[in-house]
């Protein structure tokens, strides 16, 4: 067990429920300097220690010492759909992973839909962008380009990017965004244009 990662678990667990290392000690039967060296990952807790503080933070002894999930499951109804303004809908595929900046996103852009200009994400990032039916129009620092069905793109998403869709179709399209490094505080996915 990586007891440095247990430590952390517990400390999140004790602020979220906005408890002090005292009040866990005195609901858990566990000393502050128990409590202390487990959460820094000093001390080796052992089971009876570990099913105190558990009680003492109103959880169960296995949510406490669950490891990390390796696989989370999305169903379709559990999906986030946004109705953007102009018509266009977003759906986020991906399920949201601690620590993993990884987003998968379905859009559709009604005929004669701009969704408008979006700042770059932080140096470092990259963007692929597949076009499932109708035709897409990029505007990438200014540079034009256009994809039709079944045309996909790669770029450093470290640049001003809008998404239009001038033809007289919806056109249908897939973002997914590998975010390398977290964006400068204020840059989030935001547009421009507002």
């Amino acid at each position: 067990m990586d007891l440095s990662a247990l430590g952390e678990r517990i400390q999140q667990a004790r602020t979220e429920r906005g408890l002090t290392l005292q009040t866990l000690a005195d609901r858990s039967s566990v000393s502050v300097s128990m409590l202390s060296s487990v959460e820094r990952g000093a001390k080796a807790p052992t089971i009876v220690v570990l099913d105190r503080i558990a009680t003492g933070l109103g959880v169960s002894l296995a949510h406490l010492i669950a490891q990390p999930q390796r696989m989370i499951l999305r169903r379709a109804a559990e999906q986030d759909t946004v109705q953007e303004p102009g018509g266009w809908q977003r759906t986020i595929l991906t399920p949201v992973v601690p620590g993993v900046n990884f987003e998968w996103i379905s859009s559709t852009l009604p005929p004669g839909c701009e969704a408008g200009t979006y700042p770059p994400y932080a140096a470092g990032s990259h963007e692929f962008i597949v076009v499932r039916s109708g035709t897409l129009t990029l505007t990438v620092d200014g540079e034009v380009v256009i994809l039709g069905e079944g045309d996909s793109l790669y770029l450093a998403a470290d640049v001003t990017l809008a998404y239009a869709n001038h033809s007289d179709v919806p056109c249908t399209y897939y973002v997914a965004a590998l975010i390398m490094r977290p964006r400068l505080p204020g840059l989030g996915r935001m547009r421009v244009d507002q």
